[in-house]
């Protein structure tokens, strides 16, 4: 499959926020329309709003619940196994960032920036299409 990073970029630079670009990128993947994945990803961008924990991040463990999830039919029955997978994309992250914290990664506090909104977006793509896509 061919990388999905350059349109997820795409998507950012037309206004979508760090995670909707991630979701809504791999979206029809995942068996969800781009309308819906743009509307359920809004509240996530710049880190929740609130410089939190990644968008991008929070996108790419959004589309994992989506893979994962059993749904309603098994409720309760997947949240500890995507919750794992969410570990994993953490500190996979967190490996290459040295942190998963919007405002860390932009040096709010400290005056050096780890990792630009861009390279947020493709280290998320990348691991959507390494541990997601496999």
């Amino acid at each position: 499959m061919e990388s999905r990073f350059p349109k997820a970029l795409e998507l950012h630079r037309k206004g979508y926020n760090c995670a909707q670009a991630i979701v809504c990128a791999y979206c029809d993947l995942f068996g969800m329309d781009e309308e819906t994945a743009y509307r359920a990803s809004e509240a996530f961008g710049f880190g929740m709003g609130q410089m939190e924990i990644c968008g991008a991040l929070s996108g790419a463990c959004m589309l994992a619940g989506m893979k994962n999830s059993g749904g309603l039919e098994q409720p309760g029955k997947t949240k500890a196994a995507t919750y794992k997978i969410n570990r994993e994309l953490s500190a996979a992250f967190r490996e290459k960032n040295q942190s998963i914290l919007c405002r860390e990664l932009k040096g709010v506090e400290t005056g050096t920036v780890l990792r630009s909104c861009d390279g947020c977006i493709e280290d998320a793509a990348r691991l959507v299409e390494t541990y997601l896509l496999k």
